[in-house]
């Protein structure tokens, strides 16, 4: 579990700002979010978490509430930009930053666009991802919509904002996740009062820094994911090319939140930009045993016994696997509907531990196939790929009912534990190259 920093606040004109202070990096990085933030909240999610420790591996990363949202105070009225760059001086003063990069992040472009141009002194860069300079249309700006269609778009949105139904939108590459939209509703509702929402709404059709850009002269990053549905990409572009000097990046994807899609990648940008380093991580390597188990005919039981017995049945299945990898050290990584996906460090582990879940099957009336191989995994967050992970699962669909099916690997590697096996024979494996020598484990 991620340690959480303490909230402190800062003085701003007699406001509270709430701020957070994460990373030890070498150079101070301030982050101006969007209309929506919660100092705390943030932290319940993994992949906003994913997102500040990328951030934090190379910064000392500055994160606040601006005034009026999350644990800044709320009872404050709208101020324009210029008083809301104080908040930024403000708590860059409590932390003792002389001198810091901020990065905009959507509505928090405008406000790091005037910083910029305002304070050079104390700016060391800006990255300014998924913004635009204008929030509407404009003559010479026609990529925002119309203050009509704004306000029609909005009334839309507003009765799902603290739903999260909206997240199709937001982050397409979520909309089919149900914990994700359940979290977006709760971390608004936590985040802004409805006045606020209307407050910030109101004041985001004034934003309008066109007049700014040509006046920003620090090294600026435009950074914009292409299909992003909140923010057209052209108008990224022409933000871009109005600011001397700067740098435009165009990623993949349609999510506007940067902690949605591909992370590592804005992370990246921003770090090459920042330090003049590129750092392409590879995903952590490790040796592991890999197993994999499914329910026979799960299907035609489950037709059999009706769907509540059915999940009574699964729900003790799946009681009784966690207790025997709990007792070998097994790591679960996930579910597969009626199965599971498992590591061991050491094979011999493994095959006890799927002999022990074969038998706690056949106490609940249950045949299950085990498959088990030995081989290099990536590890990725709390999921894992590689070839060593599609070779376990086809030895497994090579297994019969009730029976542990391994590779040569796993067996060479056994040598000496007593562990005995049956011959399977050289068998192709569907998608993947080469032959692969089977054998069935002992009763």
């Amino acid at each position: 579990m991620t340690h959480t920093p303490p909230v402190l606040y800062a003085q701003s004109g007699g406001v509270h700002v709430a701020y957070q202070v994460f990373g030890e990096g070498d150079l101070d990085l301030v982050l101006v979010q969007g209309f929506a933030s919660h100092l705390d909240v943030e932290w319940e999610n993994p992949a906003i978490v994913r997102f500040f420790r990328g951030l934090g591996s190379f910064s000392r990363l500055i994160r606040f509430d601006k005034r009026g949202l999350g644990l800044s105070d709320r009872n404050v009225a709208p101020v324009p930009l210029e008083e809301r760059m104080d908040d930024v001086r403000a708590v860059m003063d409590a932390v003792g930053s002389e001198r810091a990069a901020l990065m905009g992040i959507s509505e928090g472009v405008p406000m790091s666009i005037l910083f910029g141009a305002t304070y050079p002194e104390r700016t060391q860069a800006l990255v300014l991802y998924g913004g635009m300079a204008r929030a509407t249309e404009a003559p010479g700006h026609p990529w925002g919509p119309s203050e009509e269609g704004f306000a029609e778009a909005t009334a839309l949105i507003m009765p799902n904002v603290y739903t999260g139904d909206d997240i199709d939108a937001w982050a397409p590459s979520l909309d089919d996740d149900p914990g994700a939209r359940e979290w977006l509703g709760r971390y608004r509702r936590a985040a802004m009062s409805p006045d606020g929402i209307e407050a910030v709404i109101k004041m985001f059709l004034d934003i309008d820094v066109r007049h700014v850009l040509s006046q920003v002269h620090v090294p600026t990053l435009v950074l914009h994911r292409h299909g992003d549905r909140v923010v057209n990409w052209r108008a990224a572009k022409w933000m871009a090319e109005q600011i001397p000097g700067a740098r435009r990046v165009e990623l993949p994807g349609q999510d506007h939140f940067p902690w949605a899609g591909d992370t590592d990648a804005i992370v990246e940008e921003v770090r090459a930009f920042l330090t003049g380093t590129r750092v392409a991580e590879d995903p952590d390597r490790v040796l592991a045993t890999v197993m994999f188990t499914d329910v026979v005919d799960s299907t035609k039981r489950a037709a059999s016994l009706g769907d509540r017995r059915w999940t009574e049945l699964l729900d003790a299945h799946d009681d009784a696997v966690r207790r025997e990898l709990v007792a070998f050290r097994g790591r679960e990584i996930k579910t597969t509907g009626d199965g599971f996906l498992a590591t061991f460090d050491g094979p011999a582990r493994g095959i006890r531990c799927a002999r022990a879940i074969r038998s706690a099957a056949n106490d609940l009336h249950v045949d299950v196939r085990v498959g088990l191989h030995t081989g290099e995994i990536e590890l990725r967050s709390d999921d894992i790929s590689g070839l060593a992970v599609h070779i376990g699962q086809r030895v497994q669909a090579a297994a019969q009912p009730a029976e542990i099916v391994v590779s040569s690997t796993v067996k060479d590697l056994v040598a000496g534990s007593g562990i005995e096996f049956e011959d399977r024979g050289v068998r192709d494996l569907k998608g993947v190259p080469g032959s692969w020598h089977l054998f069935s484990v002992s009763n």
